[in-house]
């Protein structure tokens, strides 16, 4: 029988022994030990760790057996193995998120048929393999469900259908308005998360990121630790604030387009320009499952259903009928003929004379305030030499800097104009001494450089407050 080591870094964690293969010898044998490091491989003398099954954030997950049951059933085996770069304060966040796994699942787990069962929960001291030292390890120790979980599933069969989506969607709601009941937020809803048994159920696994709301009612809100996986997490969660049972539904809408769509990366979905999902162009559903998701995927969390339940009564009203031009040949018709009402035509637009403006890239904002701020420094250096008046010389380096930043919204200058014309602009400052005011070329070099990236500064930082006003309001 094979039992796999479980110390972290073990360099060789698999043990074969002959004569564990005999389930008599097995349900009797003493301790065993890893050749390698010395590990104890029967943990609490009860389990027998056969493989691993991955690695997480804060742990391992392992396959094992059971010899104190009949039929020495399988479970999975959690150890917590938090990285190694971790602060003291990061450390205990760690392993307290490891032990609410345990402390929930003990309190749901066998409330919910969807939910895996908690076994145990224990901790096991060993020497370490440095010598006069010793090591403590967590272990958790939970229902194993045998099958594929929605990612794996998502990769080998591409996207789902609009009922099997749906039928998805129902189940993980039903399995949430039972969290959510219990003063729970799971907070980390994604199709890795969800489980399919070989019989068809899902699960949903992974309660270690969840928050309990304690005495507050349901939907009430709780303050995110900031664990959370990108893109399935909104706003709220994302920006370290409170977190709400419409939170896991956000999570949970991501989730079902990826499903519907086939995209494994959530880039593929969301515009960041314009700080918007867009799907629907990706996807042919029904229009009232595509309005139900969009409104669980708002920014705002007071703008989503604000329970699974909600989301279950949605999805069952009917859909709103297409309208009709039928006319129904029982109603009767008057004997006087009606007249023909003339359509009202829409107003004739003139035509555009024009290309319409693109939207700029943030690469492009960014070029453009750098052009903006060199371009500046060296206009102020020659008004000022010419001038020498520091009011005029502002006054009129701020009119013609007004005029070169309207002429960049307009596209007017582009692309090489904002080197051409900053190499022209010093190519005269530096051949006409009089507009130097008394700098260095040096220097003027230096002060324009400095301007140019305190226009990049100012641009980004405005970009970033227009952003976070963006997500509140």
């Amino acid at each position: 029988m094979e039992i796999y080591c479980t110390r972290p870094h073990c360099p060789r964690p698999q043990n074969h022994f002959p004569d564990l293969d005999d389930n008599a010898t097995l349900r009797t044998a003493q301790q065993k030990y890893c050749t390698t490091c010395g590990m104890p491989l029967i943990l609490v003398g009860r389990y027998l760790p056969k493989r691993l099954l991955g690695r997480g954030g804060f742990g391992a997950a392992f396959l094992a057996r059971d010899r104190y049951t009949p039929g020495m059933r399988q479970c999975v085996v959690k150890q917590f193995q938090p990285a190694s770069n971790l602060s003291p304060t990061q450390l205990q966040l760690a392993q307290d998120l490891f032990e609410r796994e345990a402390v929930v699942l003990e309190q749901i787990g066998n409330q919910h048929e969807q939910i895996p069962d908690l076994f145990a929960f224990f901790e096991v001291i060993v020497p370490s393999l440095q010598a006069g030292q010793q090591e403590q390890f967590f272990y958790l120790v939970q229902e194993y469900i045998d099958g594929q979980n929605l990612e794996e599933e998502l990769t080998q069969k591409g996207k789902y259908s609009e009922q099997e989506a749906l039928e998805i969607l129902r189940e993980i709601l039903k399995v949430l308005k039972f969290v959510h009941e219990k003063g729970i937020i799971h907070r980390d809803i994604k199709p890795s998360n969800i489980m399919r048994h070989r019989n068809g159920k899902l699960y949903l696994l992974d309660f270690g990121a969840v928050k309990q709301v304690t005495n507050s009612p349901i939907g009430g809100a709780t303050a995110s630790t900031g664990i959370y996986s990108l893109g399935f997490a909104p706003p709220e969660q994302m920006s370290g604030g409170q977190v709400f049972p419409s939170t896991d539904l956000y999570a949970l809408a991501v989730t079902i387009l990826m499903l519907l769509t086939g995209k494994t990366e959530i880039t593929q979905l969301f515009d960041a320009y314009s700080n918007q999902w867009k799907w629907r162009g990706q996807v042919a559903v029904s229009q009232h499952l595509a309005d139900i998701l969009d409104k669980m995927l708002l920014s705002a969390a007071n703008q989503r259903y604000q329970s699974a339940q909600e989301v279950l009564d949605a999805l069952d009203l009917p859909e709103p009928p297409l309208p009709s031009t039928h006319i129904n040949p029982r109603q009767p018709s008057s004997s006087q003929p009606q007249p023909i009402q003339p359509q009202p035509q829409p107003p004739k637009q003139p035509p555009a004379r024009t290309r319409p403006i693109q939207p700029f890239s943030v690469l492009e904002i960014l070029g453009g305030a750098a052009f903006s701020g060199f371009e500046g420094g060296l206009i102020a250096v020659s008004l000022f030499s010419l001038l020498q008046s520091p009011i005029m010389t502002l006054a009129a380096c701020a009119l013609i800097l007004g005029m070169l930043i309207f002429a960049q919204t307009r596209r007017w200058i582009e692309k090489w104009d904002l080197f051409i014309i900053p190499g022209i602009t010093f190519a005269g400052i530096y051949f006409l001494p009089f507009l130097h005011s008394g700098l260095s070329i040096q220097q003027i070099i230096i002060l324009s450089i400095v301007s140019g990236l305190g226009a990049i500064a100012l641009t980004a930082l405005f970009r970033l407050i227009y952003k976070l006003l963006s997500l509140l309001l």
